[in-house]
């Protein structure tokens, strides 16, 4: 994913589903360089719930 995407991500989950900034950062930190998992790792460490990882994968798919 380009940096532009992942920011546009970041911005998305932050303001639209309302992912605290610490919750965020760790999951950029577990996903490494398969950031376009992000969504994935946030719910599998119970930050987002399964309706949020949806929108997630959504937004990226679309974005």
């Amino acid at each position: 994913m380009s940096a532009s995407k992942l920011n546009r991500l970041i911005e998305y989950l932050k303001e639209t589903l309302a992912v605290p900034t610490d919750a965020i950062s760790l999951g950029l930190r577990q996903a490494g360089q398969a950031t376009n998992l992000l969504p994935m790792v946030l719910w599998q460490y119970g930050l987002i719930s399964t309706r949020q990882l949806n929108e997630g994968f959504d937004w990226i798919e679309h974005a």
